[in-house]
């Protein structure tokens, strides 16, 4: 299937060109998460390493909680102050309970689970919302190093040799989007951030997106479900 030809036309999409505000002291790809996020919401940063998003959203009024794979991450969140636990994505989001939270963020750790799809399914069943951030595979930088180069991409973004990386899940924002497409979720909002962490043109086709976008920022919630016709699938 083309780039233009994805299951789910940009066009029909809320896609906001939000930039967030200049402020050196944060990622801009965490500056624009928090805009997607309202003041006073309950949130879950699932993969929340060191705790720099956590303590962005507590600027912002938003009640942030962490869940962190490494021993050293959680250390050193709780030594800033934060609620953050030590879980696995993969195998600890089960034990939480449906609509916990307002928000549940994943951000540039998709990549790094084993069980994506699943791990998506439970970050929109814990919470009302999701927000997912991750590194575009299909960037022209990861193209051009695989095309010319016939190695695995290095990036400032994804620095790790091949052999010495925790992502073991590579995608693209068209897979993304076709992921979501696939298992119902709704798309309320999707920013392609550039090399320099700044939203591409809103209005741009979904391949010029895959194509320049380093990074891809989607906020999602859970579509409705179809009713089923009486008489059918019984």
């Amino acid at each position: 299937m083309p780039d233009n030809e994805m299951s789910v036309e940009q066009p029909s999409l809320p896609l906001n060109e939000v930039a967030p505000r200049a402020d050196d002291r944060y990622r801009s790809d965490h500056l624009l998460l928090a805009e997607m996020i309202e003041a006073g919401s309950k949130v879950l940063d699932v993969g929340c390493g060191d705790g720099d998003l956590l303590q962005l959203l507590e600027t912002r009024g938003i009640d942030g909680r962490g869940i962190e794979l490494s021993r050293e991450g959680v250390n050193r969140c709780v030594a800033k102050g934060l609620a953050v636990v030590q879980g696995d994505a993969d195998t600890d989001l089960v034990n939480y309970p449906d609509d916990a939270f307002d928000y549940v963020i994943l951000s540039q750790t998709l990549q790094a689970t084993r069980q994506p799809k699943t791990v998506l399914e439970n970050l929109l069943r814990i919470g009302r919302r999701a927000v997912v951030s991750f590194p575009n595979f299909g960037h022209w930088k990861m193209r051009v190093q695989l095309l010319i180069g016939g190695h695995m991409p290095r990036t400032d973004n994804l620095p790790a040799t091949w052999y010495d990386t925790p992502n073991i899940h590579f995608c693209t924002i068209k897979d993304f989007v076709q992921l979501c497409d696939e298992i119902n979720v709704k798309m309320e909002r999707a920013v392609a951030l550039n090399l320099y962490g700044r939203p591409l043109r809103f209005n741009a086709p979904w391949w010029f997106w895959n194509m320049f976008g380093e990074q891809g920022v989607f906020l999602l919630s859970r579509a409705e479900k179809i009713a089923k016709t009486p008489g059918r699938d019984e």
